[in-house]
């Protein structure tokens, strides 16, 4: 299990690929926020 051997960790970093051992990094989704808006001064006269 050293540089040569394609299906460990190690290898996969030598070799430059991917695959179960070395998956992609996971992009992470903006956050969802729950869309709150804050009353503003003209909705707040109006009420």
């Amino acid at each position: 299990m050293g540089k040569g051997d394609k299906k460990s960790r190690k290898g996969k970093l030598v070799k430059g690929s991917f695959g179960n051992s070395r998956p992609h990094k996971t992009v992470k989704k903006a956050s969802e926020k729950p869309a709150t808006t804050k009353p503003t001064a003209a909705t707040a006269a109006a009420k």
